[in-house]
């Protein structure tokens, strides 16, 4: 249950602070702020963090008490981890080893061409290291709960 506490917290902190935060090469907050208004980024940032952030401040209430999870807990963090693995690979994998979307990848290149990026171009697309570290958080909190789930 650690880990899937950890986890939960490296999703929040990343959700509410990637795009506001400067992390050297890992992301370009001014690039970001070119590409979207102040108050979109704060909808955006709100509307992706709080289901996060509620589930996480839930999970470690529930740990720390050693409490277990209540059903509902279990709903949402299946609910919501898989919507944002399901988002991660529409947003970045299938554009990136599927049919090209010229239009994404121009928006990208804008706000994330600047930073650290591990892997090769494909269709106009490269993702970049911090989003691959969130993608890779997703599927092992998503693995972590099937196996806590057992």
């Amino acid at each position: 249950m650690f880990l899937l506490v950890m986890l939960q917290a490296f999703h929040a902190a990343f959700l509410w602070g990637h795009d506001w935060i400067p992390l050297g090469r890992l992301n370009d907050v001014a690039a970001v702020r070119r590409a979207d208004s102040t108050p979109r980024l704060v909808r955006v940032t709100l509307i992706q963090s709080l289901p996060f952030t509620i589930g996480f401040l839930f999970s470690f209430y529930d740990w720390h008490r050693s409490k277990p999870y209540p059903e509902w807990l279990w709903y949402w963090l299946w609910i919501s981890y898989g919507i944002l693995l399901w988002g991660e690979l529409t947003a970045w994998w299938m554009p990136y080893f599927g049919r090209p979307q010229p239009e994404r990848a121009a928006r990208y290149q804008a706000m994330f061409g600047r930073t650290h990026a591990f892997l090769p171009e494909r269709n106009g697309i490269v993702p970049n290291t911090l989003h691959c570290l969130l993608h890779a958080a997703t599927l092992a909190t998503l693995l972590t709960l099937a196996v806590e789930s057992l």
